[in-house]
């Protein structure tokens, strides 16, 4: 008898129940693109789990595409929706996400720590007024509540672009959508929009002052603290 055909069982985690449970009831209310969910206090006593466990299944279907979370607006129905709900598990998606996030984390260190030293090497004032200018919106957003994630893609893009190394930002573009669900998924951390921030500053700093050195540890300690989060931290 062979059991090569026996795979390990794989035990759901507690907000992949709740995600799934959020997805099928969306799809049972034939709720569409626009439509908003209930109150994040009332979900979470609905279905019988804490506000940091709601918040972590919100953060996951956000991430693969059937929500969107809205400072001040709150949690909405996007246009993925009806393909999502209609697959088995939403789980799949989820842990497909979890499992890429290690490689994305590596490929950023590789890429975006080369391209802040030669930020720090050739910036011009143009590029410089760009960071700040990244810096500002985000310090603005961050300030009145939000995330960020917008401001935060745009203080990168720019760092990159005052990189001038058009190949290095050709690789960074084949890795944006990628970049993009970590940023999402990292930012959504409690007091991360602000650390985040200020790991930006001393980016900028770093590039300002021209110190190649200090631009590349500053982006490595930034792309450490933003690769720490909970759907990662809770794989198998």
């Amino acid at each position: 008898m062979t059991e090569e055909f026996l795979q390990r069982v794989s035990r759901a985690r507690l907000y992949e129940q709740v995600a799934a449970q959020i997805t099928e009831w969306i799809a049972r209310q034939g709720l569409g693109p626009g439509d908003r969910l209930p109150p994040e206090r009332r979900l979470a006593t609905r279905l019988g789990v804490s506000r940091a466990t709601l918040s972590q299944a919100l953060v996951a279907l956000e991430v693969v595409g059937v929500v969107t979370v809205r400072h001040g607006d709150g949690t909405i129905v996007t246009g993925e929706t009806a393909r999502r709900a209609s697959a088995r598990s939403i789980s799949d998606p989820i842990r497909a996400h979890a499992d890429r996030v290690p490689e994305v984390v590596d490929a950023r260190d590789a890429l975006e720590t080369k391209l802040a030293a030669l930020a720090a090497e050739r910036r011009t004032d143009d590029d410089l007024a760009a960071i700040d200018e990244a810096l500002a919106a985000m310090a603005a957003d961050v300030g009145a509540g939000g995330r960020g994630v917008e401001e935060d893609e745009r203080f990168h893009g720019a760092v990159t672009a005052a990189a001038h190394s058009p190949l290095l930002a050709a690789m960074m573009r084949t890795i944006s959508e990628l970049i993009a669900e970590t940023r999402l998924e990292s930012l959504s951390q409690p007091g991360r929009p602000a650390a985040s921030l200020a790991g930006h500053q001393r980016i900028a700093d770093a590039i300002r002052a021209g110190d190649p050195v200090a631009a590349a540890t500053a982006m490595h300690a930034h792309v450490d603290l933003v690769s720490d989060v909970a759907l990662l931290r809770e794989r198998p």
